[in-house]
């Protein structure tokens, strides 16, 4: 587990794959258009990515308050249990999710709810694993503690 005590990933994953999966349910309904309509899609789309935008700020602003990185791929300095993460050990990756689906909404891209899913997986995989570990490196029974106060998501 000492590998993990340096840095979580040395790839950003998350932001990343957001940026790419938005992309890609762009291509994708070029190519073959997955039509999101019901009445009110884009209002609600617009609540969402105000919600995922708010979550973002709060979760970034605790984070540096706390004097740690926000950065997916560098280490922790401090192990941050205020704020949003007293309600989710991820809410920047919550708030992709919400954001993924709030852009699909005012787009009326159906894509972006289909690719939501995928974003949760390949985190869950690439980044919240791996992040999980190297928390656990350097704060130990502190953050195992926190583990079973909070969830992992929502």
């Amino acid at each position: 587990m000492n590998a993990y005590r340096a840095r979580p990933n040395f790839i950003p994953w998350p932001p990343l794959l957001l940026v790419g999966l938005t992309l890609t349910a762009i291509l994708l309904n070029m190519i073959s258009p997955l039509a999101l309509e019901f009445t009110g899609v884009r209002p609600a789309g617009i609540a969402l990515i105000g919600l995922a935008l708010s979550i973002d700020l709060w979760a970034m602003s605790t984070l540096h308050q706390s004097h740690t990185t926000i950065l997916p791929n560098r280490r922790s300095s401090h192990l941050v249990t205020q704020g949003p993460f007293r309600f989710s050990r991820n809410p920047i990756y919550v708030a992709n999710l919400v954001l993924l689906v709030g852009m699909g909404c005012v787009s009326m891209n159906g894509w972006f709810a289909l690719l939501a899913p995928v974003d949760a997986l390949l985190t869950h995989f690439l980044a919240v694993r791996r992040e999980e570990n190297h928390l656990l490196a350097n704060f130990g029974f502190q953050y195992e503690t926190y583990c079973r106060k909070v969830r992992r998501w929502v």
